[in-house]
C-alpha cells in the first residue's frame, strides 16, 4: 500500500504477475462490475479469460492444470482485485478456495478428471457445506447420502452456497454415517449439475454486498451421483478433510481484509487532500490526519503479521491453523473498522454507491462471518492457551 513498505516475499516475477493481474481487472472486470452485480454473476467469457491468463488455480500443481505456483502468486491477485474495490470476479472462493477444497480432498484420479477444466476456466466449482441449522458447526449437518449399488443418493438442504447457481459442479458435504456419528459420519461428493436432476437451486439469495458472487439455497432431492464421485474414495473422512483446507481459506480472508483496508486508506487520503471545506482541505484538519494515521498503523500491523505467514509458506513451512484463524479474525475486523472510519471522512459521498469506498463497505461485512465466525475462531484459539 505504501511505498515505504514492501512485502518480503515480493520478487520481480511477482511484479510481472501484478502487472498482468492489474491489466485484467482494469480492462475485463472493473468496466463490467455493475452489470455483474445486477445479474448476480460474472460473464463466463471473462472467467475463461482469467483461465487463459493463468490467473485461476495458480497454486494447483501443473499435472492437474494449475501453475504450480506459491501462495504469493495468489496474494498478488487478491491485492489487485482489492485495488479496484471488487468482489465480482469471485477469486475467493471461486478461483482460490473452492478449487483448494477440491485439491485438498480428492484422489489423484479425481483431480485428473475435473481439475484441468476448473483451472482453465471452462468449469466453475462451488462448495456446499452450510445448512440452515448447521452453520459454523459442520459436525451437525443433516444432509444424508445413502449407498445404492454403484450410486449414492443425496437428500438435504444447503444454504449460503457461494456460486451455487453459476457453478457447473458442486462439492457437497453429506452424512454417510448414522444419527449420532458426528464428525466421523461426514463425506464429500462431487455433484455435476447437468448430470444430476435431483440437484436444484431453489433461489438466489439477496445480500447486502458481494452481489455478483451469487449465493444460493440448494435442495437435494434423491440426487444420484456415481459412487466414484465420493471424494477421496473413503466414507467418513469429509469433516477432517474440510478442517485441513479451512485453514488456508481463513488466511485468504485475512489477506483480502488487510488489502481492502489499505485500499480504503489510499482512497481516503486522495479524497481528503482534494476535498475543500471551510477554506481549507479536509486533509488540513488535525482529526483527519489522526484518524488516517491510526488506520494505517492498524493495517500495517495486520500486513506484517500476514506477510510473515506468507513468507513462511513460500519457504516451505506449514501454515498453522491457529495462525490462520488469528489472521482471519484480525484482518476481517480491521477491514470493517478501517473502511467504516474512512467512509466517515467521505461524508455523504461515502454513502453513494458510485463511490468505491461504499462498495468496499458493503462487501466487507460478511468477512467477519464466513470462513468461521470470528467469535467461534477466538474460542478455538483460546483452547490452545
Amino acid at each position: 500500500m505504501s511505498q515505504t513498505y514492501r512485502s518480503p516475499w515480493m520478487t520481480e516475477e511477482l511484479e510481472m504477475l501484478r502487472a498482468t493481474a492489474r491489466r485484467f481487472f482494469e480492462e475485463e472486470v472493473a468496466p463490467k462490475a455493475d452489470k455483474f452485480r445486477k445479474q448476480h454473476g460474472i460473464d463466463r467469457d471473462v472467467w475463461e479469460k482469467a483461465g487463459e491468463l493463468g490467473l485461476l488455480c495458480m497454486s494447483i500443481p501443473e499435472q492437474y492444470g494449475g501453475m504450480g505456483a506459491t501462495i504469493a502468486h495468489e496474494v498478488v491477485v487478491m491485492e489487485e482485485q482489492a485495488r479496484i474495490c471488487d468482489t465480482t470476479f469471485g477469486f475467493i472462493p471461486g478461483a482460490l478456495n473452492s478449487p483448494g477444497f477440491f485439491h485438498g480432498t480428492a484422489t489423484h484420479e479425481q483431480l485428473l478428471k475435473w481439475m484441468p477444466d476448473i483451472a482453465a476456466g471452462k468449469k466453475m466449482i462451488a462448495v456446499a457445506i452450510t445448512e440452515p441449522d448447521a452453520g459454523t458447526d459442520v459436525k451437525a449437518l443433516r444432509t444424508t447420502a445413502r449407498r445404492e449399488g454403484d450410486e449414492y443418493v443425496l437428500n438435504g438442504n444447503k444454504i449460503f452456497c457461494t456460486l451455487g447457481q453459476q457453478a457447473d459442479m458442486v462439492l457437497v458435504a453429506a452424512r454417510t454415517g448414522g444419527a449420532g456419528s458426528g464428525a466421523k459420519g461426514i463425506s464429500l461428493f462431487m455433484v455435476e449439475k447437468d448430470k444430476c436432476p435431483g440437484f436444484k437451486v431453489n433461489k438466489v439469495l439477496e445480500k447486502i454486498g458481494q452481489n455478483a458472487m451469487n449465493t444460493a439455497e440448494i435442495f437435494l432431492e434423491e440426487a444420484r451421483v456415481p459412487a466414484e464421485n465420493l471424494i477421496g474414495g473413503v466414507e467418513g473422512k469429509g469433516f477432517f478433510q474440510l478442517m485441513d483446507v479451512f485453514t488456508r481459506e481463513r488466511l485468504s480472508i485475512g489477506i483480502v481484509g488487510i488489502a481492502c483496508a489499505e485500499r480504503a486508506i489510499e482512497l481516503t487520503v486522495e479524497h481528503a487532500k482534494n476535498r475543500k471545506m471551510l477554506g481549507q482541505t479536509l486533509w488540513d484538519f488535525q482529526n483527519t490526519k489522526f484518524e488516517l494515521a491510526e488506520c494505517l498503523t492498524e493495517a500495517r500491523i495486520g500486513r506484517v503479521f500476514i506477510d510473515t505467514l506468507i513468507k513462511d509458506m513460500v519457504d516451505g513451512k506449514p501454515l498453522q491453523p491457529n495462525d490462520a484463524m488469528m489472521a482471519k479474525w484480525w484482518g476481517s475486523e480491521k477491514q470493517c473498522q478501517i473502511i467504516d472510519r474512512c467512509l466517515q471522512l467521505f461524508g455523504g459521498y461515502g454513502y453513494m454507491c458510485e463511490y468505491p469506498i461504499a462498495q468496499l463497505y458493503m462487501d466487507a461485512r460478511v468477512a467477519k462471518i464466513y470462513g468461521g465466525s470470528n467469535e467461534t475462531l477466538k474460542d478455538v484459539i483460546a483452547r490452545s492457551m
